[in-house]
């Protein structure tokens, strides 16, 4: 497990706090999601929105920002609830091995790379397999049992 976290600033807290009202809402800004998970500490709903990425009828979340608070805490709880207020769906969350997650993150950088750019272990699109592989411990990668 990675203990690499890049906080979010003053102002991507802000803008984050916007898209996740928005994904709330229902609306979707090139693919985010809403996304809750119940605290590892207060036990309370956390919210917080990420970009769902879904490869061969699979959903996956991933951390570029490393080991972030709703990392830690879909570890502690095992699973999350997704989608908009009126719609969310449970469901149960496995972190992805090592091994398996270059080939992820690479398909997760094609999509989102304009906006994660600065927070995801310096790789790009075109890193080379061997930087994929040496990122990948850093950046937790988590799949969505079907829902």
């Amino acid at each position: 497990m990675s203990t690499r976290y890049e906080e979010p600033n003053r102002a991507a807290r802000a803008g984050n706090t916007v898209i996740r009202w928005l994904a709330e809402s229902g609306i979707s800004i090139a693919g985010t999601r809403a996304l809750r998970v119940r605290g590892r500490k207060s036990g309370q709903p956390r919210a917080v929105v990420i970009n769902l990425l879904t490869i061969d009828g699979v959903d996956y979340l991933v951390s570029p920002r490393g080991n972030t608070q709703w990392a830690r805490n879909i570890r502690a709880a095992g699973e999350v609830e997704i989608g908009p207020r009126w719609r969310r769906q449970r469901a149960q969350v496995a972190e992805v091995e090592n091994a398996a997650k270059p080939e992820l993150l690479k398909c997760y950088l094609d999509r989102w790379y304009w906006q994660v750019k600065g927070h995801v272990a310096g790789l790009t699109p075109e890193s080379t397999d061997q930087e994929f592989a040496a990122a990948a411990p850093s950046i937790p990668v988590f799949a969505l049992a079907s829902r």
